[in-house]
């Protein structure tokens, strides 16, 4: 027995090393709970998923705008939502990266910085001016920041809206500022603040892109984005577990049949408008109606009877009143003539120069449109008036038609 006891050093040993797995154990649930974490910057599982959620909806409205502007099928998925400080976001910046710098000005502040690679750029700027998608080399020029600035600004705004949904409130963009990453970031996030990286993968078909964007918050605007789709999330929660009102149609029963078997004097000279002209109609001759038609009869007084008015659906011409005409008479309307249009690429656009020669889509001959104040009103033919131009009216457009 007295050589199976443990001694001091034994008994301290293995209380040490329990102690060591609870802590061990502890830090492991911490962990788990901050999830995407790094430092003093801490996102929980709620807040990690409610901005993955805005970003799936922004992404999915902005593919959409971004396939538009490409003519080619964008997908992008679900994203990978992390926390990370100032220094450590600083140390994943690589120098053949391009950001696009975002501003909310109403409905949120906050700064958005979008960041893809140089070769991405690059190629969906050739493909916003109709190419084939194919890489140049060079560096990054100011054509390609422009295209990528316009496209990010399509792509932001429409996500803008969807956001707009979500928040239940007008929400309001900068226009975008494409720049390198060597400038000075600390300018858009203020020195040393600690942000939030959204990264999604960016697909284009053929495989002409596989790569990543990158969505960058600070993190109080990541924060004030949390705070406001959960609120609406409660809203919504109370709206749908709030009691709907359920009338008594006992009570209501009760004080038409007291009303019904209490008659209201009518003077003579009252004339109601009839509301049962024939008694309820069954095979039973001996049935109640006339005295339930004289029950309602006496119930009528105190009902307000309407006749009800219904829209005529004649296809006569509109007759506007004339009080007051005189004093729009005077008012002035701009009058164009729409020769006819077309639609170029940006390409195309780019290589006009003197001499350029741009086909529309109307005939010769062809009759052309008069706008008043931008809308279409009717329709003539070109004359020649001493030595200008002139349209002889040859059709109105029937106000019906211009709706």
């Amino acid at each position: 027995m007295v050589a199976e006891m443990l001694s001091q050093e034994e008994i301290n040993a293995l209380l040490g090393n329990m102690n060591a797995d609870t802590t061990s154990d502890n830090s492991a649930l911490q962990e788990d709970y901050s999830m995407q974490s790094s430092g003093t910057v801490t996102l929980s599982p709620e807040e990690t998923d409610a901005l993955g959620e805005i970003g799936n909806i922004c992404m999915g409205t902005a593919a959409t705008t971004l396939f538009t502007l490409l003519n080619h099928k964008v997908l992008i998925t679900t994203p990978k939502v992390e926390a990370l400080t100032w220094e450590q976001f600083i140390n994943t910046i690589t120098d053949d990266l391009t950001a696009v710098s975002v501003d909310y000005t109403e409905g949120f502040r906050g700064s958005n910085l979008m960041i893809l690679k140089d070769h991405d750029v690059k190629i969906i700027a050739d493909l916003m001016m109709g190419g084939t998608g194919a890489y140049a080399e060079g560096p990054v020029t100011d054509l390609h920041l422009s295209a990528i600035a316009e496209s990010m600004n399509q792509m932001i705004g429409s996500s803008s809206t969807s956001m707009a949904q979500i928040f239940n409130k007008k929400i309001d963009i900068s226009p975008p500022q494409a720049l390198k990453m060597e400038a000075n970031l600390e300018d858009i996030f203020g020195p040393k603040g600690d942000i939030v990286k959204i990264s999604f993968r960016l697909q284009i078909e053929e495989n002409i892109i596989d790569s990543e964007l990158m969505q960058v918050l600070p993190i109080q605007f990541a924060k004030e984005l949390i705070a406001g789709l959960l609120n609406q999330e409660q809203i919504a929660t109370e709206e749908v577990a709030a009691p709907q009102p359920i009338e008594n149609k006992s009570e209501v029963s009760s004080s038409v049949v007291q009303t019904a078997t209490q008659p209201t004097m009518v003077q003579p000279e009252s004339k109601l408008p009839p509301i049962m002209e024939q008694p309820y109609m069954t095979n039973d001759p001996n049935y109640y109606g006339e005295t339930y038609h004289k029950s309602v009869n006496n119930i009528r007084a105190d009902v307000d009877v309407q006749t009800p008015q219904f829209q005529s659906f004649d296809n006569r011409p509109k007759v506007y009143p004339k009080e007051n005409m005189d004093l729009l008479m005077d008012v002035s309307l701009e009058v164009s003539v729409e020769l006819g249009r077309t639609s170029r690429k940006i390409k195309e656009i780019l290589e006009f120069g003197p001499g350029s020669i741009i086909e529309l889509n109307r005939l010769v001959g062809e009759p052309v449109d008069v706008l008043v104040n931008g809308k279409f009103v009717a329709t003539g033919e070109v004359v020649v008036i001493d030595e200008n131009f002139g349209i002889r009216i040859t059709d109105i457009i029937n106000p019906e038609d211009r709706i």
